[in-house]
């Protein structure tokens, strides 16, 4: 047996095995490649130093251990998952997820030239943004309409391009921190603007306003409280009486509707959004929310209102700054587009076909695909759960659901983490020491892949 010297002088070197003939038809990067052989043999060197091993694998077993090294690497980026942890929109997860027809429209100005500019009948420069204009004017009556990559962009454009150097009022109970740690009255701050807060946390009176408002105010905020939820002795001032506080000391008025919702989600049970189209018909003079909520777009910030203030905001430097690009305005065309036909946009659009699931859908989804895991040899049932929209958006709000609850020997963390763990990773969520597959956030194409893999942990 040869000695450990013997052994270590054996290994290859790295140019040799980059001439395998499994290297050469890998599809993998060469960088990554040459990065994975490294690591694996730096690994087995390891391993004959401490004896942990007796011998040195063949060339094309090391090449085949880098390439799998390398291809789960690759992974480490943004990738496919599949969200079974039943929130609809899932933050850490994407949000809400395009429509097939919004896909599409995103992979052509990808990976093709586009008329993001161009005009074909007159052929000359364009509006970028001419249809989601007209698509937005039909759906709300709005007057005009501008879009910027989120919504806290949307609101930072606003008061930076009408309040700059005032003081804008804004209730208590609306000064709201949103995702990562901004804060309201940092944004408000930005915008070289005197946050002046009126009224308490959990009552604010139209008369609050009017005893604040002075010579240098220049807007009344309200800010939908879409991340969490104030109950009991309450009390807030409508847009229409803001409006008409508003009109009385020629004050616009912004409303900051959060999560955007175009349909009219009551259907579903969802009573405390705030629309679009309701907010500007009550007088609301300029209203924002984000397109990747219950809207079910890409990420951006809308913003709706009257001409000469979406003017302004057009002029203002920071436009440039916070403009969208061609993808996000394919994705955003196309998903305006169907909103015409509410029963299209429940059909095509993701989050709202996922809101209209009945109990009794999921419930027999669930049930047959635990029969096939089970006549398959695996084990798992069938449970009544709850699902939410998440995403910062209608806090509080639940939804009857099912689940798939994997059986087997393993603990509810050891399942959770080999479905975290697969090629295309299945994130579910553990409750009462079950991990849970909620059917309302899985998508039928990934039924098949589901059974077979959760066959596969319980056999």
């Amino acid at each position: 047996m040869p000695n450990k010297e013997e052994l270590l002088k054996q290994i290859p070197q790295v140019d040799k095995l980059m001439q395998n003939e499994h290297i050469q038809n890998c599809k993998i990067y060469r960088h990554e490649l040459i990065d994975a052989i490294r690591d694996v043999l730096a690994d087995i060197r390891e391993k004959l130093k401490t004896e942990e091993v007796d011998m040195v694998p063949g060339n094309d077993d090391i090449v085949q251990s880098a390439i799998e090294l390398a291809e789960k690497r690759s992974y480490r980026g943004v990738q496919r998952v599949i969200n079974a942890t039943g929130v609809m929109i899932h933050s850490n997860l994407g949000r809400a997820c395009l429509s097939k027809a919004a896909a599409q429209a995103v992979a052509e100005a990808a990976s093709s030239y586009c008329t993001l500019e161009y005009d074909i009948e007159k052929g000359e420069r364009g509006n970028r943004t001419f249809s989601i204009e007209k698509y937005l004017k039909d759906l709300t009556d709005c007057e005009s309409s501008l879009v910027v990559n989120n919504n806290a962009a949307a609101v930072l454009l606003i008061l930076s391009s009408i309040a700059c150097g005032g003081n804008v009022l804004v209730s208590r109970g609306e000064l709201v921190e949103i995702g990562g740690g901004f804060r309201v009255p940092d944004i408000i701050t930005q915008c070289g603007c005197t946050l002046r807060e009126v009224g308490t946390t959990n009552k604010t009176r139209i008369t609050d306003y009017e005893e604040q408002i002075d010579k240098d105010t220049r807007a009344l905020l309200k800010v939908h409280s879409s991340n969490f939820k104030i109950v009991g002795f309450t009390e807030s001032a409508t847009i229409s009486e803001l409006s008409e506080l508003g009109k009385k000391h020629n004050i616009p008025v912004i409303e900051d509707i959060g999560s955007g919702a175009l349909a009219d989600v009551r259907r579903y049970g969802i009573y405390s959004e705030p629309f679009a189209k309701e907010s500007l018909a009550n007088g609301a003079d300029i209203v924002s929310f984000s397109g990747d909520k219950l809207l079910g777009g890409l990420q951006c910030g809308i913003i709706l209102g009257s001409e000469k203030y979406i003017k302004a905001m057009k002029k203002h430097p920071l436009y440039r700054a916070f403009r969208v690009d061609k993808i996000t305005i394919a994705a955003l065309e196309a998903t305006l587009r169907v909103y015409a036909d509410p029963n299209a946009a429940e059909r095509d659009i993701p989050v709202l076909s996922m809101l209209s699931l009945t109990e009794d859908i999921l419930q027999t989804r669930a049930e047959k695909i635990c029969e096939e895991i089970n006549t398959n040899g695996g084990s798992a049932e069938a449970l009544r759960t709850k699902s939410v929209a998440g995403g910062g958006a209608v806090p509080g709000f639940e939804l009857d659901s099912y689940a798939i609850a994997p059986k087997s020997k393993l603990s509810a963390e050891e399942i959770e983490h080999q479905l975290r763990t697969q090629p295309i990773p299945i994130i579910g969520r553990i409750e009462d020491d079950r991990c849970l597959l909620d059917l309302r956030t899985i998508f039928e194409d990934d039924f098949e892949y589901i059974i077979k893999t959760i066959t596969e942990i319980t056999i």
